[in-house]
């Protein structure tokens, strides 16, 4: 690793080295890395009364070449040398800079990267499935047609606001599409996470995208009120706690828990077995550390048995070195967090009619000390009664309870559900999955929780979020 460097932040594009600073260490070594300009709230306000002049910069472009560069910065995001503070960054030192503050191993950051660099160079395909076929000439000159009726729609912030984890770099994707939208956007990165929106900001830069568009404000937790204040749209990421006070504010769109679940019907349990490989991948793909990844499996019978064999699958997963392309788990770049997630479950088994099935196959103790660093190794709790203290948790590892419940309870106890993977073929249990308002994302058969499609969006829709449609009409010439 090279001397640490200074990451700036970026105050409507212009870097901005900050006496006050906080720094990016390796998780395992505690090596400072960067060190990080951090941004006050007061500043910050000043800042975000300009927007409209940053929303003027891309208003000069077009969707069809702002799409364009979003194709370009997918390709330099992925394969690039960047600016990085005054220095520079290839594809191979980000991954490893990554990898060293997020405990992610390398194949991990790789998987990341791809599903960035994807979203980037589909984002027509994006914006089609998020605007429902519109022609986005509509955008550019404020009318157009759909389907023989005219049409009009309005922006309804002058940027968007993002609250970034540190958890999982993917979770970028979820903003970059109001670049294409001709929004700005202001970041507040994760603390071990600064690396990815930092990134991806230079790559839309040198695509072309205007500088002032962009901004990064490494900032408290002050801070971040004033962005999700002054921007009239916002994305925060967070636990329940950080969520909560923004529940019902219908200007801040929550990305929190997920509590995503497989399902298995009457019809196919008898299959089950067939299925294990999509269940156990559902829970511990990416580490266990998504929104996406299954918290729990409800089962109408053979819970035991399928909990017993996703144990025996996922259970031997032990920690490797991070550029090990078996590494199949995360460390914990916070170990207060290891060690709180370790007593909750600890705690949780102590009451009667649970029990953590995969024990007998680590081989060791959950909580594993490897290289200097935390991992949490996978848990499969079989639980005998829904209203188990551990029925329904979702932690930042491959953790899952399974669950029997007779197959018309499933919707009535689960609770929202980011997405659910339901493997079923009874038009009746499908219909009434497709009604229900407590799923976000519906899976229908023998499909990973974690297989998403970014053109149907499991936690709302980012261009009705920044766009209203207004009622218009014209008079005959």
């Amino acid at each position: 690793m090279s001397a640490p460097l200074h990451i700036p932040a970026l105050r409507l594009g212009k870097p901005y080295e900050s006496l006050d600073t906080s720094s990016v260490s390796d998780f395992r070594t505690g090596q400072e890395l960067a060190k990080l300009s951090v941004v006050n709230a007061g500043l910050l306000r000043r800042d975000l009364a300009k927007l409209d002049a940053a929303r003027a910069a891309l208003a000069k472009l077009s969707v069809a070449k702002l799409l364009e560069i979003c194709a370009q910065a997918g390709e330099l995001f992925l394969k690039g040398t960047l600016p990085l503070g005054a220095q520079t960054q290839s594809a191979e030192q980000y991954i490893e800079q990554l990898a060293a503050t997020s405990g992610l191993p390398y194949r991990m950051v790789r998987a990341n990267m791809a599903k960035i660099h994807t979203n980037l160079v589909q984002m027509p395909v994006i914006l089609k499935g998020l605007t429902r076929g519109l022609d986005l000439r509509v955008l550019d000159e404020g009318l157009g047609e759909q389907d023989g009726v005219a049409v009009s729609y309005y922006p309804v912030t002058s940027a968007l606001g993002a609250v970034l984890p540190s958890n999982s770099p993917g979770v970028n994707s979820l903003w970059l599409p109001a670049i294409a939208l001709k929004t700005p956007v202001v970041l507040k990165p994760g603390r071990e996470e600064p690396w990815t929106p930092y990134r991806l900001i230079q790559a839309f830069i040198k695509a072309g995208c205007p500088a002032e568009a962009f901004g990064f404000y490494p900032t408290d937790h002050e801070g971040a009120g004033a962005i999700l204040k002054a921007c009239g749209r916002s994305l925060l990421f967070g636990d329940t706690g950080t969520t909560a006070p923004y529940a019902n504010d219908p200007k801040v769109q929550c990305h929190g828990p997920g509590y995503s679940k497989v399902l298995i019907g009457n019809d196919e349990i008898e299959r089950w077995r067939e299925h294990l490989d999509v269940i156990a991948a559902s829970i511990g793909e990416n580490g266990g550390r998504s929104c996406v990844n299954a918290s729990a499996v409800y089962v109408p019978k053979y819970g035991r048995e399928i909990a017993e064999a996703l144990a025996q699958k996922l259970g031997p997963l032990a920690p490797c070195k991070a550029t090990d392309e078996r590494a199949a788990l995360s460390g914990f770049a916070n170990p207060k967090m290891a060690e709180w997630i370790e007593t909750t479950i600890e705690e949780g088994l102590q009451t009667p009619g649970a029990e953590d099935l995969a024990a007998k196959h680590r081989g060791g103790p959950r909580k594993a000390n490897f290289e200097g660093a935390f991992f949490l190794r996978p848990t499969i709790v079989y639980c005998e009664s829904i209203s188990h203290p551990l029925a329904n948790r979702e932690f930042l590892f491959p953790y899952a309870s399974v669950v029997e419940l007779p197959q018309d309870q499933m919707l009535e106890v689960m609770g929202h559900s980011l997405v659910v993977t339901a493997i079923t073929k009874d038009p009746a249990f499908t219909r009434k999955l497709l009604a229900s308002p407590l799923i976000g994302r519906l899976n229908l058969g023998s499909i990973p929780t974690m297989q998403v499609r970014w053109d149907q969006p499991h936690e709302g829709n980012l261009f009705e979020f920044l766009y209203q449609r207004r009622a218009i009409q014209k008079a005959s010439a």
